[in-house]
């Protein structure tokens, strides 16, 4: 499929948004920006709340495609989480069913199957249809994110590529994100066959680098197209030598969503 020429990308302030619209220009993208606060460096930015129904059809108004990376990104109120991200991801895709935009890159996460035992020893990696299990509001939110992907493409023919981030980062910050750690320049390379593959329908992918000490299968995300170039090795020393290796008797250590299902705990396991 041809790269699209202008992508609107939401989200554009924030750290993951930031990343890629530094990087995923040279691949030969437009880059529509979108966010509820200013961009500085930016003037053309649209400045648009999700919840402006109004406002995020006109941003998609004549795009080729989206990808969607607004909304709150850690675990939050179920009020607050509901409009940005469940109400905000509807009013998204609503606006490309409306304009006619057929294809959008939707930011998912790791949080979607946050309560899944995360992989020891020989034990082999979480294929991409694991049931999901969600550890908070906000992986609650992801896991309706791939519904509503679902719902649009079967109804509406609008095709989604929904990555299942780990931690988008210029380096891993700790132990257990060498296992999830998805560099900058991979994330850039991801979301680019995640706009150009043929046929995707809806389908679901893991974001990482091909990281040593991996959790997830990546083989949707190679169907792609998608070629990972970095690992989280060479950060594995210094890190273990600040925190330690991750303790399976630790009930944070235990989950692909780390601390998060646990923290507060809501539930004897």
């Amino acid at each position: 499929m041809p790269a699209p020429r202008t992508v609107l990308l939401t989200g554009a302030a924030g750290g993951l948004g930031t990343l890629m619209r530094n990087l995923l220009p040279a691949f030969g993208y437009e880059l529509r920006l979108l966010d509820m606060r200013p961009i500085e460096g930016e003037p053309d930015a649209i400045i648009a709340d999700l919840a402006d129904q109004d406002a995020v059809r006109e941003a998609v108004r004549g795009v080729d495609a989206i990808i969607h990376l607004a909304g709150i990104s850690l675990e939050a109120p179920f009020e607050k989480i509901l409009r940005s991200n469940i109400e905000g991801t509807y009013h998204v895709y609503e606006a490309a069913r409306q304009e006619g935009v057929k294809r959008i890159v939707f930011a998912s996460s790791n949080h979607a199957v946050g309560y899944t035992p995360r992989p020891q020893g020989d034990d082999p990696l979480i294929p991409i249809d694991t049931p999901r299990r969600p550890d908070t509001f906000y992986g609650l939110s992801k896991s309706f994110g791939e519904d509503l992907a679902q719902l649009y493409w079967d109804k509406h023919g609008v095709e989604t590529v929904s990555v299942r981030i780990g931690s988008c980062f210029p380096e891993p910050t700790s132990v257990r994100m060498l296992s999830v750690w998805m560099s900058p320049g991979d994330g850039a390379r991801l979301f680019h066959a995640a706009l150009t593959a043929e046929d995707v329908g809806h389908t679901v992918v893991y974001g990482s680098s091909a990281n040593t000490r991996l959790w997830w299968d990546l083989s949707t995300a190679r169907a792609l197209g998608y070629c990972p170039q970095d690992d989280s090795e060479p950060f594995a020393a210094k890190l273990i030598a600040e925190q330690g290796e991750l303790d399976p008797d630790n009930e944070a250590h235990a989950y692909l969503g780390g601390h998060f299902p646990i923290d507060p705990p809501i539930w004897p396991h």
